[in-house]
């Protein structure tokens, strides 16, 4: 990765105060490293339902836990014998730092050709992964749905930005597009439509939906003096078809609530008509994770859920996403992305425990992207006067 350092026209962060919202740098920080630790968090849950959380842990999970099958995690899955617990970020943050770098690279918009240039090397370079407890190349640790970008693009020569159909349709181009949000700060309909094509070689059909409703929701969230509402609104003023009504049907029921233990079934039967997996969240149904307009993820309409019950606030919106279960480490990152990019204070504790135990610099890729975003907000404000000047010209208005 090509060292970068701040120009001196770059302005000084803002300093946030208890009086004053914070700034893009530290909204930047609390959304990625927010992600990371709400990855952190779920991991060692996911796959289960509430009810199997509460009698394994004895109570619902209130912070980090260790692996669900204890001393015998290397064994208990021997087809996946990862070591999720104990902090240790999942796949969801693999992808999410490798995206940050591909925008390091890159220092503007990304595109499919992006994707297929910077991110598949990226996933074939060797890297530290928390749940090997070893340095391996991120294509070993990421699911069967994120391999497929490499299949397509290293090895078949796919054109990027059709590269994603065919694949299953789930979370997993979503999980990841934060950055894509935060390089658009408080413009979310530029998020939506760069998670759209940064998506294409992974996704398509409502996997490839969510990824832009997501970084929408990132972006919106980062706007000053917004809500979890304002968020809800901006996400479902761009979302389509069966994740629209999706995010409707959760967030009426949310609305409702202020406590995710008495919304923990409401937000399930609220999502179950839209979701393919079915009840079985370990035994898919027969229909999984295939195209359809009618249907959606699971992951972002109950991560906005959860955003609306925990009134924005960080603790209680991931930990509603983490006791939830299922794909919990998923939903948790965006909730924790969502709540974060608001402002919402990340638990030190909890985000330094993750970074010891997962080997990760929380804070490198916040930096990073920091710098990258204050740079591509320059180039389109180029690039929109150059407009500006040649539709003046154009139209005789000049």
């Amino acid at each position: 990765m090509t060292p970068t350092t701040a120009t001196a026209a770059e302005p000084a962060p803002a300093p946030s105060t208890p009086q004053s919202p914070p700034g893009l740098d530290e909204r930047i920080t609390r959304a990625l490293v927010g992600a990371a630790v709400g990855d952190a968090l779920g991991g060692p849950v996911e796959g289960w339902t509430p009810e199997q959380i509460t009698e394994r842990h004895g109570g619902r999970v209130t912070g980090i836990v260790g692996p669900w099958h204890g001393e015998n995690w290397r064994t208990a899955r021997p087809i996946a014998p990862y070591h999720k617990g104990d902090g240790h970020v999942t796949d969801d943050t693999l992808m999410t730092h490798a995206l940050v770098r591909v925008y390091d690279r890159v220092r503007d918009h990304l595109d499919a050709y992006a994707v297929a240039d910077h991110l598949v090397p990226d996933l074939l370079s060797p890297r530290w992964i928390p749940e090997l407890e070893a340095e391996a190349l991120p294509l070993q640790r990421i699911f069967l749905a994120e391999k497929w970008i490499v299949a397509r693009l290293h090895y078949g020569h796919v054109d990027p930005r059709e590269a994603g159909a065919g694949n299953i349709v789930n979370c997993g181009a979503a999980m990841y597009m934060a950055p894509v949000g935060l390089v658009n700060a408080g413009h979310p309909e530029a998020a939506y439509a760069e998670a759209l094509e940064i998506a294409a070689p992974h996704q398509s059909s409502y996997g490839r939906e969510a990824a832009g409703v997501f970084a929408a929701a990132v972006a919106a969230a980062c706007h000053p003096g917004a809500t979890p509402d304002a968020v809800i609104d901006a996400a479902l003023a761009l979302a389509k078809d069966g994740t629209r009504s999706a995010i409707e049907e959760v967030c009426e029921v949310a609305s409702h609530h202020d406590d995710f233990e008495a919304a923990l079934a409401p937000l399930r039967a609220a999502v179950e008509p839209f979701d393919t997996v079915g009840p079985d969240y370990r035994s898919p149904s027969l229909g999984a994770r295939r195209p359809s307009r009618l249907h959606a993820i699971e992951e972002l309409p109950i991560a906005l859920g959860m955003l609306l019950v925990g009134g924005g606030d960080y603790r209680r919106t991931v930990l509603g996403s983490v006791n939830y279960g299922r794909d919990c480490d998923s939903t948790a990152t965006m909730s924790g992305a969502i709540a974060g990019a608001l402002g919402s204070e990340v638990p030190a504790d909890w985000a330094a425990t993750v970074a010891e135990a997962s080997r990760l610099d929380l804070h490198v890729p916040a930096r990073t992207l920091a710098r990258v975003a204050r740079e591509v907000f320059a180039r389109d404000l180029e690039r929109r006067r150059s407009h500006e000047e040649a539709f003046a010209a154009l139209a005789g208005t000049r």
